[in-house]
């Protein structure tokens, strides 16, 4: 048995409906299966969502206030009045910037962009810098990404003298800023469509202003809907699939440069291309150093510079990982030593000197390694204010949560699965308090187990380099259009093996000759000692098509496994005890001995805690019902012994090792023949001294010195003879007795029976044997004594 280490979330498929959408779409049923799983049921809406054309596109006028934007930054392009763009730090905000520059120079206007520091300024519009942007003669100030929590704000821009224009997707609060206008989907009654990205408003308001839906605009737009992690439905799957296209053929020589140092070729880009490659690039720079940078590379129109600039975020962009791995190890110690999982339904960390433009990524990183929500707080250099990021799980939802905190947070914002904030350091164990207190409430032991949600069952024969192709089409994948999770249940292991340098990887094939398929498992090489041969698997991953040597092959990329029935491991012969503990023991594994001498063992010594002694009917007894993991250090004295540990509990997992001090069954073993010439040659010489003769018997016979000794104790058991002083003699006149009446001649037998069917058999026969035993009654006490 093996348990899979997620919550499996299996969607049921209306299989006639599937076969239905398959034939009126002529596609699969696999791939119908996944249109219906995403509530997408008829011909006609499977085919809006595959075939995406401009007609997706709302009415850029349903959003409310559109029509006086659009008058306004019309009426300052005519009277040339300087216009300045308010963006933010991440790609989404720099994205953004970039679209309202395009569009907006496009029709001539005199604008530039204005990116807060994240450091000295933080999240948001500030008044320090509003009143600068007044002092410098700019009229109107269009926010991007960002504005709708500016309530102060709005009122120093009024103060200033120049119109704000707040274009926002991030949750509305209660008081909203007295700007000029805001565009804000969830704030427009009559938009069909809430979950735009920052970056697809400013997309909508370039659609009003141009009058068309501009490639130039989408090609940028695409950045930030996929780095934002916004749903990708609706629009915003129009804005990524058609992004995508203009991204594979653009001629922006900052993009070009961008892709060049990210090692990607222009004509393979995809959304995964955006979700680890390009946009965690950008976000680098405004995570570390001020973000302009970012923006004149999407901007500039030299290729020198781009070059240059795309180096530069390179390089940042390597500086980051080094500062998150570094925030990141510190903080699982302190959550380890501070902050155990088991106590603490939220984890909120904070310490001085973490950067507060990479906690956001270590929170990430800490969800993935706890499954809690998690808050991380960075202490500024006078250690009274905290400012930080979070992220969440399924159930718990950060901002409505966080909204509970407001009296100690005066300045936060966010989604439900993450959010920004800054508070007064006092205050941190207060918010961790109510956080965890929260936490308890809504979220049950079974939220913390991280829950996959698999689209489909699928059989071997329906995964094919077509049907692959074919589930593609419901590409781009992000939010809330997943990447879909096939499960492949109960196959054959056709061959497993670790891969990688430190042996960190799995490489799998289930299946059988007719029907095969290949599976990589990254971070998953320690399946290998959990799955054994003969057992049949579960798997859980995404489907791909391995391309190698111009061989076009299915493949699986998994993320996890389960094994629904009992294991047997057959380590039997290996060279070093010590490494194979060391590979393979984990502390809750029971390691059961039969024989006192395995027990003192120096390999063992370790593992004393976890070692069991199996030598009577009572100490049996004591397992019963165990259903851990057993590891079988040596070779029980009886099969009957092996048969009541086996029936009396039901190991999930159980390892062979069996360790013997002498190999029974390939020394010498004396046949009735052997016993029978000894006996006359004893009757024939009288007294023979072992001692001194021993030896020269056997060369003469060719037998080991064992051997004679082993006659000689089986004739003084029968009373045959009597051994004093090394001498043996034979006793007259003796009663017939049948050898087996001997217990050192009985225990051979049984020794030799025992290594025959636990050593030397098949691991396929030892399987069955095993079996057997686990089907069976408990036997009576007196067959184990």
């Amino acid at each position: 048995m093996l348990h899979s280490k997620k919550r499996w979330r299996v969607q049921e498929t209306d299989t006639a409906k599937a076969a239905e959408l398959a034939s009126q779409l002529a596609v699969s049923p696999l791939v119908a299966s996944l249109l219906i799983n995403r509530d997408i049921t008829t011909a006609d809406e499977a085919r809006n969502f595959l075939y995406l054309t401009d007609e997706n596109m709302h009415d850029p006028y349903l959003l409310k206030d559109m029509d006086i934007v659009v008058e306004r930054i019309q009426r300052a392009i005519r009277d040339e009045e300087k216009i300045m763009i308010y963006g933010d730090y991440d790609a989404d905000g720099v994205s953004s910037t970039s679209v309202m520059l395009t569009a907006l120079r496009t029709l001539g206007a005199h604008v530039d962009f204005y990116i807060p520091n994240r450091f000295t300024e933080g999240y948001g519009p500030n008044e320090g810098a509003f009143r600068h942007i007044g002092e410098q003669g700019y009229t109107l100030v269009i926010t991007v990404d960002t504005g709708i929590s500016g309530v102060n704000e709005a009122d120093v821009a009024e103060e200033c003298g120049f119109d704000l224009i707040i274009t926002d997707h991030h949750e509305p609060g209660p008081e909203l800023p007295k700007a000029f206008a805001i565009i804000h989907p969830k704030l427009s009654e009559r938009y069909p469509f809430k979950e735009l990205a920052g970056v697809g408003v400013a997309l909508k308001i370039g659609q009003a202003l141009l009058g068309e839906i501009s490639p130039a605009l989408v090609e940028l737009a695409a950045i930030g809907t996929v780095a934002d992690l916004v749903p990708l439905q609706d629009e915003n799957r129009y804005i990524v699939q058609k992004g995508l296209h203009y991204l594979r053929h653009t001629n922006r020589p900052g993009m070009k440069a961008l892709l060049n140092v990210c090692g990607v070729n222009q004509k393979e880009i995809t959304e995964e291309t955006i979700g680890f490659a390009i946009g965690p690039r950008i976000n680098a720079i405004g995570r570390l150093d001020q973000a302009d940078p970012a923006v004149h590379l999407l901007m500039t129109a030299d290729q020198e510079e781009a070059e240059s600039l795309a180096e530069e975020i390179d390089q940042c962009n390597q500086e980051r990982r080094t500062i998150v791995k570094e925030i990141t190890d510190q903080a699982i110690e302190m959550v380890k030593t501070q902050f155990p999982p088991e106590e603490n339904a939220v984890l909120v960390l904070a310490k001085e000197g973490w950067n507060p433009g990479v906690i956001g990524i270590v929170a990430s990183r800490l969800v993935n390694e706890f499954y809690r929500p998690t808050i991380v707080l960075g202490i500024d250099e006078e250690g009274k204010i905290a400012k930080g990021s979070a992220r969440s799980i399924e159930g718990f939802d950060l901002f409505a949560n966080l909204s509970k905190c407001r009296d100690i947070l005066p300045h936060f914002g966010g989604h439900p699965m993450a959010a920004g904030m800054t508070l007064e350091l006092e205050n941190v164990p207060l918010l961790r308090e109510k956080m965890n207190k929260f936490g308890h409430e809504l979220l049950s032991e079974e939220d913390f187990i991280p829950a996959v949600n698999i689209d489909v069952n699928a059989s071997l024969n329906e995964i094919t380099t077509e049907s692959i192709e074919e589930l593609n089409k419901l590409a781009p994948f992000g939010i809330s259009n997943p990447k879909p999770k096939v499960l492949i249940k109960d196959v054959p292991i056709s061959s497993m093996r670790k891969i990688g340098a430190d042996k960190t990887h799995l490489k799998v094939v289930v299946g059988d000759s007719d029907c095969s398929l290949d599976g990589v498992g990254f971070g998953l090489g320690y399946l290998h000692d959990r799955i054994s041969p003969l057992a049949h698997v579960s798997l859980v991953g995404e489907l791909t098509i391995n391309e190698w040597n111009n061989r076009r092959k299915p493949q699986i990329m998994l993320e996890d496994a389960s094994v629904e029935e009992w294991q047997l491991f057959d380590v039997r012969g290996v060279r070093k005890v010590s490494t194979f503990l060391a590979d393979y023991i984990t502390r809750d594994m029971l390691l059961v001995a039969f024989n006192e001498n395995t027990v003192q063992k120096e390999e063992f010594a370790s593992y004393i805690d976890q070692v069991r002694l199996i030598n009577s009917a009572e100490t049996i007894k004591e397992l019963q019902g165990y259903e851990g993991d057993i590891v079988l250090l040596d070779v029980p004295p009886s099969l009957a012994t092996l048969k009541t540990l086996m029936s009396g509990c039901k190991p999930a997992r159980v390892y062979m090792l069996f360790l013997t001090e002498e190999d029974h069954f390939l020394n010498t073993v004396p046949t009735r023949d052997h016993f029978k010439w000894y006996y006359g040659f004893l009757f024939k010489k009288g007294p023979f001294d072992l001692k001194r003769y021993k030896q020269d018997l056997a060369l003469h016979k060719g037998w080991t010195k064992e051997t004679i000794d082993f006659m000689s104790q089986v004739f003084f058991e029968l009373e045959f003879a009597t051994i004093e002083n090394g001498v043996i003699s034979l006793v007259q006149h003796t009663p017939k007795r049948d050898l087996i009446e001997s217990v050192t001649y009985k225990t051979k037998q049984e020794q030799l029976k025992v290594e025959k069917e636990l050593i030397y058999r098949s691991y396929g026969e030892l399987k069955e044997l095993f079996e057997h035993f686990r089907k069976s009654s408990v036997i009576n006490e007196e067959e184990i004594s």
